[in-house]
């Protein structure tokens, strides 16, 4: 059965987190330590007072609200999302699928330009009827109540939610978790996902020879390599040890505050302008629904290793990254159609560069309708 939802934080849960804003006990900090030990003590009050003293969750709720949520139970475990449909008839189903540090209000700004291109100044024939859940154990699909929610069970939880609607053919589109998602959506449902839009790709080296790459490609693998041999602590932390991690956490909103907030000033492009109210929008959806602990059990349930994909892909690549694909590997595993590069953005790009996403979209999906 799928209910008709409104967020209505209880007033008790904002008094609290006001007392606790007041009351925070702050680290010391090296002198000039800079960002070499991790996320400035001055960014984390500067958005601590912030978060205290301007920032409106009733407001940002009110705005929430405007869009259609719902909520239902797949699996045992309790689904929410949005479901925003076109006023264009013949619109393309598109799921769309967040990743950690984020939630459904990366896709906030996307959500007009998508469904009704028509009033954006864009071509009606581009219309997508958006379905955007909250993964399970996030935000306001969490907490999970059992082992083993990894990218494979969320994908058939997509499938059965996608089916619920009604929607027999329909496309996927991810980044971060979203992009492993959306991948296991494709090898789960081929035959009702016409394509994945995806906007990362891991392309670690694979094994055998190498094909010829051209500078710019080995400089990307190299990076890659890098990574995956010095994966950071966030990464070693909540797949090995997220209940631990979880008490700081989901006692401490300088603490989830700080965790999130290093991420997104990391993965973002220095340019973009992502505004302090709607990171802290998406700080209180974790705080909120003290989802620490439970976001970070993907990390530790999710199996490494390539997620086979068999419907078409298209890649958009943000040069400010975590990472960045390779075309030549990435096209060894998955059958690319469309692969665009920017100058600009990073890992957030729905909400850094919204109209460069959305226009890539569109274009992925231009013949896949």
């Amino acid at each position: 059965m799928i209910k008709p939802f409104r967020i209505d934080i209880p007033q008790a849960d904002l008094d609290d987190l006001a007392t606790r804003l007041v009351r925070i006990r702050w680290p010391d900090e090296l002198p000039d330590a800079g960002w070499d030990y991790g996320i400035p003590l001055h960014r984390v009050k500067a958005l601590a007072e912030h978060w205290r003293t301007s920032y409106d969750w009733r407001e940002h709720e009110a705005l929430l609200n405007q869009h259609a949520h719902f909520t239902t139970t797949i699996d045992g475990q309790h689904l929410h999302f949005l479901h925003q449909r076109s006023p264009e008839p013949d619109a393309l189903p598109l799921i769309l699928t967040h990743g950690w540090p984020g939630s459904f209000v990366e896709f906030l700004d996307v959500i007009g330009p998508l469904t009704d291109p028509r009033a954006h100044g864009g071509d009606p024939a581009q219309a997508f009827h958006l379905v955007i859940p909250s993964i399970p154990g996030f935000g306001l699909s969490g907490p999970t109540l059992q082992r083993g929610w990894d990218v494979h069970r969320i994908a058939r939880a997509w499938a059965e939610l996608m089916h619920r609607l009604g929607y027999d053919h329909y496309g996927a589109q991810g980044g971060d978790w979203g992009a492993a998602i959306s991948r296991a959506l494709g090898a789960t449902a081929p035959d009702h996902v016409v394509g994945v839009h995806l906007n990362f790709l891991p392309t670690p080296p694979p094994p055998g020879a190498v094909p010829e790459l051209s500078t710019a490609d080995l400089a990307r693998l190299d990076r890659t390599r890098h990574y995956l041999a010095h994966r950071p602590g966030y990464h070693v932390l909540q797949s090995t040890h997220p209940q631990t991690l979880a008490y700081a956490l989901t006692d401490s909103p300088a603490g989830q505050l700080a965790w999130i907030a290093e991420k997104f000033t990391e993965w973002s492009d220095p340019a973009s302008s992502i505004s302090d109210d709607r990171l802290l929008t998406n700080v209180m959806l974790y705080w909120l629904t003290a989802t620490a602990g439970s976001s970070a059990r993907i990390y530790h349930d999710s199996p490494a290793g390539p997620l086979p994909c068999p419907t078409p892909i298209g890649v958009a690549v943000f040069a400010h990254d975590i990472i960045l694909p390779v075309r030549p590997i990435a096209e060894r595993t998955y059958h690319v159609t469309h692969w665009s590069e920017f100058d600009s953005g990073g890992h957030f790009p729905a909400l850094e560069t919204p109209t460069t996403f959305v226009d890539d979209v569109r274009a992925f999906f231009h013949d896949l309708r």
